[in-house]
C-alpha cells in the first residue's frame, strides 16, 4: 500500500511541476526574440526626397544606430502625396522594429487636420519613438518691395495695401503655408497665397520680386538673410535663435503667444512591442544627442529634442488638435 502511495504522488508532483513551469516557458520565447532586435537590417522610410530635413535626421539617425545595433540601419527615400505614400508603408509593416519612419509636421499632424480621407491616421497606426528636432519660421520680405523693417510695420503696410500684396509657401497644408495663415488671422491681414513645390522654389521667387512675403524654415532662407537677398522681421520661436540673434520674434513684435515650430520625428508601427520602443528610443535620442550630430544639426537651424516616446505623443496630439483649427478657420482645402 505504502509503495502504491508513493508512485501515485510522483506523476502528480511531476506534472505539477510541469504545469508551474510552463508560464515562465511562454514568457521566455518572447523574451528572448525582443532582445534579439534587430535580428537584421533596419529600414527607416523617408517621405521625402534626398536632402530636405526629413532626409537629413533619418540618415543622421540611422548613421548612428547601425554603429550601435549590430545590423545595417539604412534611410530610404519614398516619397508621394504629401508623405502618404511612405506612412502607409510603414504602417502597414510588421510591428517588430524592423521598419521605421522619420518624417515632418506635415506628416505627423498637418495631413491629419487637411486631408479628411488620409489614407493613414497618424496616431493610431504608430508607436511614437521620438520627437527628433525643432526649428522655427522666419517670416521674410523682398528688401526692395516691402518697406517695413519691424512687425508692427508690416502689418500696417499689408493693411495699406490690401489686394495689391502675396507670399509665396512651398505648398498647400504645408508648415510655411499654415503659419501664415495663423498671422493672416491674428492680423486682420490678407496676402494672396502662391503655393510652390518646396521651400526653395518659394524662396527664390521672393528673391526674384514675384511675390512680397514668406514664412520659410530658418535653414531655407538663414543664408538668403545673412546675404542681403531677404530681409527677417521676425521669427516664430518663443525666443530669439542663435542664428538670428537680431531678428526679433514675433511675440516680441506684439503677436502674443505666436510660437510655430516645424519639426521631425521618429515613428514605428503600431503594435511594436514595448521593450523593443524602449531599445528605438534609447538608439535614435543616443544617435541625434551625439556631439556631431547636435553640430551639423544646429548649424542649419535645428534644436535637436530627443525625448521620451510620450512626451512626443503628447506634443503629436496637441499639434494636431492646434492645425485643425487653424485648417478649419482658413477654410482651408487640399489640393
Amino acid at each position: 500500500m505504502i509503495r502504491r502511495a508513493k508512485t501515485g504522488r510522483k506523476p502528480l508532483i511531476r506534472r505539477r511541476t510541469l504545469l508551474a513551469a510552463a508560464p515562465l516557458a511562454m514568457l521566455a520565447a518572447p523574451l528572448r526574440a525582443q532582445d534579439a532586435w534587430p535580428s537584421r537590417a533596419v529600414t527607416v522610410l523617408v517621405p521625402f526626397v534626398a536632402g530636405g530635413p526629413s532626409d537629413i535626421v533619418a540618415r543622421i539617425i540611422a548613421t548612428r544606430m547601425a554603429m550601435t545595433v549590430g545590423q545595417p540601419v539604412v534611410a530610404e527615400n519614398r516619397p508621394g502625396a504629401n508623405g502618404e505614400v511612405a506612412a502607409r508603408a510603414v504602417a502597414r509593416s510588421a510591428p517588430d522594429g524592423h521598419t521605421l519612419l522619420v518624417g515632418s509636421i506635415g506628416v505627423f499632424a498637418i495631413n491629419a487636420a487637411l486631408r479628411p480621407n488620409l489614407g493613414y491616421d497618424p496616431v493610431r497606426d504608430f508607436a511614437p519613438i521620438t520627437l527628433a528636432v525643432t526649428t522655427p519660421n522666419v517670416l521674410v520680405v523682398n528688401p526692395q518691395r516691402v518697406p517695413a523693417n519691424t512687425l508692427p510695420e508690416l502689418v500696417a503696410w499689408l493693411k495699406a495695401n490690401a489686394g495689391k500684396t502675396s507670399y509665396s509657401t512651398s505648398g498647400v497644408g504645408s508648415s510655411d503655408h499654415l503659419t501664415m495663415e495663423l498671422f493672416k488671422q491674428e492680423t486682420g491681414t490678407d496676402p494672396t497665397h502662391v503655393p510652390y513645390g518646396g521651400g526653395a522654389a518659394a524662396a527664390t521667387d521672393l528673391i526674384a520680386g514675384n511675390v512680397q512675403l514668406s514664412f520659410q524654415n530658418l535653414g531655407t532662407v538663414a543664408g538668403h538673410i545673412q546675404g542681403g537677398r531677404l530681409k527677417a522681421i521676425a521669427v516664430t520661436s518663443r525666443s530669439r535663435h542663435p542664428i538670428l540673434p537680431n531678428v526679433p520674434t514675433a511675440i516680441e513684435g506684439g503677436l502674443a503667444d505666436f510660437e510655430v515650430t516645424s519639426w521631425q520625428a521618429a515613428m514605428a508601427p503600431a503594435g511594436v512591442p514595448a521593450p523593443i520602443l524602449a531599445r528605438l528610443n534609447a538608439e535614435a535620442t543616443a544617435a541625434l544627442k551625439h556631439p556631431e550630430s547636435v553640430q551639423r544639426l544646429e548649424q542649419i537651424g535645428f534644436t535637436v529634442v530627443a525625448g521620451s516616446a510620450d512626451d512626443y505623443g503628447r506634443f503629436q496630439r496637441a499639434e494636431i488638435e492646434r492645425w485643425k483649427r487653424v485648417v478649419q478657420a482658413a477654410n482651408i482645402r487640399p489640393e
